[in-house]
C-alpha cells in the first residue's frame, strides 16, 4: 500500500451517524478521487471526537484539526481548499485562528480539550476501531503480551492496586482489590464480565468506548482473566447499542484470527473467550447481581449480599465485573505503571474521568479530565458555560443515584468521596447542568418517574416506597402538596435509603433530597405561593389578556383548543377562562401584539 500524507478521519459514534456522518464518508471519497488524490489520502470511520453536540465531525491527521458541523455539501470546499491547497477552512474549525497572526493552533490548545487528558478514551477518534491492526500499531495487545509473558497473576493483580483504580462504574470500589477477593478464590472455574449496560439518562461513555476502542475493552477482560485464574468471560450490554455490538463483534472476531483470543495466546499455554449477552434495556441490570441473574436467563433482579460475586457469582463461581471505562484504564496502567496512572488524578481517587455533558451547556459531548479537576472547570472552561446567556442553576452528576450540586459547589474538585460528602455521587459519569429555566421539583419528579418505571420490584421499598415518592411530588408539581407533604416526602426519602434491597433503590431518594437541600424555597414556591418560580409545572401556570391594550381581534380564541377563550371580535374583549385553559401556550404564540401574559 502506498504511503499516505494525510487521513481524514469522519466520527462515526451514535451521534454524528445520526447526522449523517455515513454519507459524510462517501462524499469525501468522491471528492478525493476527483481530484487525483486517492493515492495520497485515506478516509476513515473513527470514534468519538468528543464534540457530540457539534456534530458530524471531522479530524484531519496529522494536521490535528477537527471540523465541527460538516454537511455534505462542505465537503468539496473541505478537499479542495485543505487537502489540495493547504489552507484549511476556518469558518468550520473547532480551533479558530488567532486574529492578530492568523496562526492556526493546535486542537489539544483549544478552550474543549486544553484541561482534558484521555486515558480510557485513548485512541478514540484516533483509529478506525475495526481495524485491530491500527490498535496494534498504537501498542494494542502489548500490554497483554508483558503480562502473559513476565508477570505472575499476582503482580499483576498487585500492579492494579497499587494504581489505586476505582470502578468507574458508581461506587468507586477498588479494581485491584475486587481482583484480589477472586484471585484467593480457589477453584478451576472462575469469570470476568465487562458491565456495558449503562442506562442512565444521558450517558454514553462506555457506549463511546466501545464504538471508538473496542480492544482496549477486550484486552483488559484477557489481562483480568490471566490475573484471577479465569478463562471465559461475558460482555453484557444492551441490544439498544447496535453500532457498538457490531463493533466488538466484528473485534472479537479480528482478535481470535489473530491467535489474542482463544487458546494458547501468545504460546503462553493461557486460554481465555469471551461472548457478547444482550440485555434488553432493563436499568436494575447495572447492578452487578441483577446482570448476573440476566446472563443466567433468569429476571434481572438483585440479590443480597454477602457472598459477593467475586466468592459466588456466574453459574456460582468467582467472579469479577467492572465496567467499560474501568477496563479502558487497565492496559494503560500495565505499560506505563501504576506510578503513571497514580501521578494523574488526587490521593484517594487517582486518574481521570470520563463524563457526559449534557443538559443546558453549550458544549454538549464525552469529556475526560484528571480527577481533581473542579466542576467549575467542567462546566465554564470545558462545556462553555450555560448557551444564551442564560443563569447557571445547578449541575445533576450521577444520573437518578445522583444529587444536583449549585453554584456555590462548583470549585468542588471532582473525586468519588468529595461528591458523596455533598450529597451526590460519580456514578457512571452523567453530568447534566441545569440554567434558571428549569424548575428543580420538577427535574426531582423526572428523575423519580425514571425509577418508578425501572425498579424491578422485588422489595416493597423501592417497589411501593417510590411510587408514592412519585404521588408526593406530583401533588407539588401540581400547586395540591402540603407542608406535611414535603416533610412526608423527606421522611420516606430517607426510610428507603436505610432499608432497600439494592444500591440503585438506597440511592434512588438521592435527586429528591439533593434539590429539597439545595432548592427547598422552589418546593415552598410551589406549596404555599402556589406558584413555580421557573415557570414549568403546568397547572401552577396561568394565562392573562391584558384588558387595557386587548384588540379584540379574537386571534387568540380561535387557536385555542379547548374553547377556554371567549369574547366578541370588534366589539368585546376577550377573556381566558382558568378552569378550561389546559396552559398550552398557543394563545400566547397566536397573538401578534403580545397582550397575553404567562404568570
Amino acid at each position: 500500500m502506498p504511503y499516505k500524507r494525510t487521513q481524514v478521519l469522519v466520527c462515526a459514534g451514535t451521534g454524528c451517524t445520526i447526522g449523517n456522518s455515513g454519507e459524510l464518508i462517501e462524499e469525501f471519497e468522491k471528492e478525493i478521487k476527483s481530484m487525483g488524490l486517492d493515492r495520497e489520502i485515506e478516509v476513515l470511520r473513527t470514534g468519538c471526537l468528543g464534540l457530540c453536540g457539534a456534530g458530524p465531525n471531522i479530524s484531519i491527521y496529522p494536521d490535528n484539526i477537527i471540523y465541527k458541523g460538516v454537511k455534505k455539501e462542505d465537503v468539496k470546499e473541505i478537499v479542495m481548499e485543505h487537502l489540495y491547497k493547504g489552507r484549511p477552512v476556518q469558518r468550520l474549525m473547532l480551533n479558530e485562528a488567532d486574529q492578530e497572526t492568523k496562526e492556526i493552533y493546535d486542537i489539544n490548545h483549544t478552550r474543549f480539550y486544553a484541561k482534558q487528558k484521555r486515558v480510557a478514551l485513548h485512541n478514540c477518534g484516533v483509529i478506525d476501531p475495526e481495524n485491530i491492526e491500527e490498535y496494534i500499531g498504537q501498542d494494542g495487545y502489548f500490554a497483554l503480551g508483558q503480562v502473559l509473558s513476565q508477570m505472575t497473576p499476582q503482580e499483576v493483580v498487585d500492579v492494579i492496586k497499587k494504581s489505586g483504580l476505582r470502578g468507574r462504574g458508581g461506587g468507586g470500589f477498588p479494581t485491584g482489590l475486587k481482583w484480589q477477593f477472586a484471585l484467593d478464590e480457589p477453584g478451576e472455574e472462575k469469570y470476568v464480565i465487562c458491565n456495558a449496560d449503562e442506562g442512565d439518562p444521558g450517558a454514553f461513555m462506555d457506549r463511546s468506548i466501545l464504538e471508538g476502542n473496542p480492544h482496549s475493552v477486550i484486552e483488559a477482560m484477557i489481562i483480568a482473566g490471566y490475573a484471577i485464574g479465569a478463562h471465559y468471560g461475558y460482555i453484557y450490554i444492551r441490544a439498544e447499542y447496535p453500532i457498538a455490538v457490531e463493533r466488538l463483534k466484528t473485534a472479537i472476531a479480528q482478535a481470535k484470527e489473530l491467535g489474542l483470543l482463544g487458546n494458547n495466546i501468545f504460546d503462553s499455554g493461557f486460554d481465555f473467550d469471551l461472548e457478547i449477552r444482550l440485555g434488553a434495556g432493563a436499568f436494575v441490570c447495572g447492578e452487578e447481581t441483577a446482570l448476573i441473574q440476566s446472563i443466567q436467563g433468569e429476571r434481572g433482579m438483585p440479590i443480597s449480599k454477602p457472598p459477593f460475586p467475586a466468592h459466588k457469582g456466574v453459574w456460582g463461581k468467582p467472579t469479577i465485573i467492572n465496567n467499560v471505562e474501568t477496563f479502558a484504564n487497565i492496559a494503560q496502567i500495565i505499560l506505563n505503571g501504576a506510578d503513571w496512572f497514580r501521578s494523574i488524578g488526587t490521593e484517594s481517587s487517582p486518574g481521570t474521568k470520563v463524563f457526559a455533558l449534557g443538559g443546558k451547556i453549550s458544549n454538549t459531548g464525552l469529556v475526560e479530565v484528571p480527577m481533581g479537576t473542579t466542576l467549575r472547570e467542567v462546566i465554564y472552561e470545558i462545556g462553555g458555560g450555560c448557551p444564551n446567556h442564560k443563569r447557571f442553576k445547578a449541575v445533576q452528576t450521577g444520573g437518578p443515584s445522583g444529587g444536583c450540586l449549585t453554584e456555590d459547589q462548583l470549585d468542588t474538585p471532582i473525586g468519588f468521596d468529595e461528591l458523596v460528602k455533598l450529597g451526590s455521587m460519580m456514578g457512571s459519569g452523567g453530568m447534566i447542568v441545569l440554567d434558571e429555566d428549569n424548575c428543580m421539583v420538577d427535574v426531582a419528579r423526572f428523575y423519580m418517574d425514571f425509577i418508578v418505571d425501572e425498579s424491578c420490584g422485588k422489595c416493597t421499598p423501592c417497589r411501593v416506597g417510590t411510587k408514592r415518592m412519585l404521588e408526593l411530588l406530583e401533588q407539588i408539581c401540581d400547586g395540591q402538596g402540603t407542608m406535611e407533604t414535603l416533610d412526608e416526602l423527606e421522611t420516606l426519602a430517607m426510610t428507603i435509603k436505610d432499608t432497600a434491597l439494592c444500591g440503585l433503590g438506597q440511592s434512588a431518594p438521592n435527586p429528591v433530597l439533593s434539590t429539597i437541600t439545595q432548592f427547598r424555597d422552589e418546593y415552598i414556591a410551589h406549596i404555599v405561593d402556589k406558584r413555580c418560580p421557573a415557570g414549568v409545572c403546568k397547572k401552577l401556570l396561568r394565562y392573562e389578556i391584558n384588558k387595557d391594550e386587548c384588540r379584540k381581534c379574537g386571534l387568540c380564541a380561535r387557536q385555542c383548543p379547548v374553547g377556554a377563550i371567549s369574547g366578541k371580535i370588534g366589539k368585546e374583549v376577550f377573556e381566558i377562562d382558568p378552569e378550561k385553559c389546559i396552559r398550552c401556550g398557543l394563545c400566547m404564540k397566536a397573538c401578534h401584539f403580545k397582550v397575553i401574559e404567562r404568570k
